[in-house]
Formats: structure tokens, C-alpha cells, sequence
């Protein structure tokens, strides 16, 4: 495990404090946890940011379905004749 200095703002660091007492954890414990949700949270947010792109290429190419072949699907959910997701090629 390496360190790391990190300057914190007072108000920061009393919190910090706060909440590290509160969970009867060390401060480095709770540092270490917030940077992992913020990375984890990144890291979805990046994933999302791809797929958003790869969404918009294949409509740009025209790799679309028609809306109202969408609210017949939807309409279908849950009866006797649920159909297939349109364009799932089924």
C-alpha cells in the first residue's frame, strides 16, 4: 500500500474527522472508500460515455427501429402473445 499526502480544506478535514469517528474507522479508511466509489462511479460514467457514442454511430448508420414497432413490443409484455424485442434479428 503506497501514501499519499493530501492538503484538505478545514472544513474538509472536520468533517472528515466527523465521520471517521462516527464509524469508529480511521480517516485513511474512509479517504479509501470515498476514492474507490469516486472511481468506481468514474469508471461507469466513462462506460456509459462509450456506449452513448456507439448508440449514436449506429443511428447515425441508420440501425434504427421504428417507434411504433416499440409500443406494439411493450404492448405485447406480459400476454399470451409477447413478441420478440424489434431488430433482435429472433
Amino acid at each position: 500500500m503506497s501514501v499519499t499526502t493530501v492538503r484538505l480544506q478545514a472544513e474538509v478535514e472536520h468533517q472528515l474527522d466527523a465521520i471517521a469517528s462516527r464509524l469508529h474507522r480511521s480517516k485513511g479508511w474512509v479517504i479509501n472508500q470515498a476514492l474507490s466509489e469516486y472511481i468506481d462511479k468514474q469508471n461507469l460514467q466513462q462506460e456509459r460515455w462509450k456506449q452513448t457514442l456507439a448508440a449514436m454511430e449506429s443511428a447515425a448508420q441508420g440501425k434504427v427501429v421504428d417507434a411504433s414497432e416499440v409500443h406494439n413490443w411493450l404492448s405485447s409484455w406480459g400476454t399470451e402473445k409477447e413478441q420478440d424485442a424489434p431488430g433482435s434479428g429472433k
